[in-house]
C-alpha cells in the first residue's frame, strides 16, 4: 500500500492521525491493546530538517543507539550545531573521520551533502510524493538504502503506514510479543502487520517502545 498522507501536527506536536490510529490498533490487535496504554504521554515526533534527519540515519546504521548518539554529537561539534550541507563539505572527509565515523559513512554523508547542495534531490516535493517515489529518489544517494529511506518517511515526513521489514528492532519486538521469542521471517512479520494497516508506522513505533521506552530522536 502506498500512501501520500501528509502529517499536519496537532498543537502539541502529535501527528493528527495518532489518536485515531492508536484506537483502531487497540481494537484490532490484542498486543496493541496492552502495549499502547503503557506509553500515554509520548508519540512520534518529527525532529530536524530533511538533511539532518538523513545524516543522522546514516550515522546510526548498524550501531547501537548509544554509540550513534555519541558519534553524532562529535559530528555536530566538528561541523556546527546547525548541521548544513555546506558545513559538512567545508570540514571534509578528515574531520568527519575524526568524529568517529567509518571511512564509508563519512563518504556517504559527504555524498548526501553534495546531493543537497547541488539540488540533485528535491526535499520541497517530498511531502506531496508517494512513499515509493521518495524511497526511489533517496536510494540514489550513496549509503541510503530502503531502511534509511523508510526511517526518513517515518521520522521526518511522519507517513502513517510504513512497515520497515529490514529493521532488526521491529523483527525482534514481533518475535518477543507475537511468537514467544521464536525468530520470525519477513513474511511472518508482514502477516502480523496486516492487521495494522493503514497505521503500520504507529504499530511499529509502539513495538520499538516495547524494547526501548525512550524514543530515538531523528
Amino acid at each position: 500500500m502506498i500512501t501520500t498522507v501528509q502529517s499536519v501536527d496537532a498543537p502539541n506536536g502529535k501527528p493528527q492521525y495518532w489518536d485515531a490510529a492508536s484506537a483502531q490498533l487497540m481494537r484490532r490487535d490484542r498486543i496493541m491493546r496492552r502495549l499502547i496504554p503503557a506509553f500515554p504521554e509520548i508519540w512520534l515526533e518529527s525532529r530536524g530538517n530533511p538533511f539532518v534527519t538523513l545524516a543522522r540515519s546514516i550515522v546510526g546504521q548498524q550501531i547501537s543507539v548509544k554509540a550513534a548518539e555519541s558519534v553524532w554529537q562529535r559530528v555536530l561539534t566538528r561541523c556546527g550545531r546547525r548541521l548544513t550541507p555546506g558545513g559538512v563539505i567545508r570540514v571534509g572527509l578528515p574531520a568527519l573521520r575524526e568524529s568517529g565515523l567509518s571511512q564509508r559513512k563519512a563518504e556517504y554523508i559527504l555524498d548526501l551533502a553534495g546531493h543537497f547542495k547541488d539540488r540533485l534531490v528535491h526535499p520541497q516535493r517530498w511531502a506531496s510524493m508517494e512513499d515509493e517515489a521518495v524511497i526511489k529518489e533517496l536510494s540514489a544517494i550513496r549509503g541510503i538504502g530502503r531502511w534509511t529511506a523508510e526511517m526518513f518517511l517515518i521520522f521526518n515526513l511522519q507517513r502513517p503506514d510504513v512497515l520497515p521489514l529490514d529493521d532488526a528492532g521491529l523483527l525482534k519486538a514481533i518475535s518477543l510479543l507475537y511468537y514467544s521469542g521464536e525468530p520470525v521471517s519477513r513474511f511472518e512479520a508482514r502477516e502480523v502487520a496486516q492487521a495494522w494497516e493503514p497505521w503500520r508506522t504507529v504499530a511499529t513505533w509502539y513495538l520499538w517502545r516495547s524494547l526501548d521506552p525512550a524514543p530515538v530522536a531523528y
